[in-house]
């Protein structure tokens, strides 16, 4: 698989984002408090119509047009053309381009494309993981109370049981601090980076965490499940560290 191709393609992506915020964007909402933008959509048709002449013969699922093929195949693109739509509308300058490739039910390769500072990180199993071509690792930070730590709320925040107000504040109590930054994929590339310690979120897409799930994995992290089972990247929630501290993380915010 030619990463250098998927990575082209994230940064085209990025430059249509940057494009739209300065000649402006229309907003439009798929719930109470979920946006859509029109740079989302144009973003969106871009990837998608860039892995069809690349990859024709791989099943895409993006955010916004759904699965691209009901054919049954073992590789699937899984795209999230704007992490961070809220922030982005907002202009708030914390949002990026997550591109991820999951093949026989594995994470395979994953591009996150910052396109306001230039980050371009990418990860291909077994080969490690990147950042603007110079790989990374994750911190060697030993205990939570050491930590910094970032994690996200659902939409649906506002009814939602568990809305993981609880596990934040026992987590902010027991750490260094606790973000919350709003896109996922760089979160995890964050976490990749040796930047932040953990990260965890519920209510998940997989489109926002594929490709930042990788980077994590081959920066040496640990991923895994709220409870603590094994990792799926279409569980709806995760979590994410540096793999030293993952069990004492998992007794703050897990189900355990």
């Amino acid at each position: 698989m030619d990463i250098a191709k998927v990575e082209a393609i994230a940064v085209g992506a990025g430059k249509i984002l940057l494009a739209k915020l300065e000649e402006g964007f229309s907003i439009e909402k798929k719930g109470a408090v979920d946006l859509i933008t029109d740079a989302d959509r144009l973003s969106d048709e871009f990837i998608v119509r860039k892995l069809q002449e690349h990859f024709p013969d791989t099943a895409i699922l993006s955010e916004e047009q759904g699965l691209t093929s009901s054919a049954q195949r073992r590789s699937l693109w899984v795209v999230d053309p704007l992490d961070g739509t809220t922030n982005y509308a907002h202009g708030y300058p914390y949002f990026s381009v997550s591109i991820a490739l999951i093949r026989d039910g594995e994470l395979a390769l994953g591009v996150v494309h910052n396109p306001l500072s230039g980050e371009l990180f990418s990860a291909v199993r077994g080969q490690g993981a990147y950042r603007n071509g110079t790989k990374v690792r994750v911190s060697q930070t030993k205990r939570v109370q050491e930590s910094l730590l970032v994690t996200g709320f659902a939409y649906d925040v506002a009814t939602r049981p568990d809305d993981n107000m609880a596990q934040f504040a026992r987590a902010t109590k027991a750490s260094q601090g606790v973000l919350r930054l709003g896109s996922a994929a760089l979160d995890l590339c964050n976490v990749a980076c040796g930047r932040l310690d953990g990260y965890w979120e519920r209510g998940i897409n997989v489109w926002d965490i594929a490709a930042g799930a990788l980077m994590v994995l081959e920066a040496g992290g640990r991923l895994s499940l709220i409870g603590g089972q094994k990792f799926d990247p279409f569980a709806r929630e995760v979590l994410a560290t540096n793999g030293l501290i993952h069990g004492e993380l998992l007794e703050l915010v897990g189900d355990l």
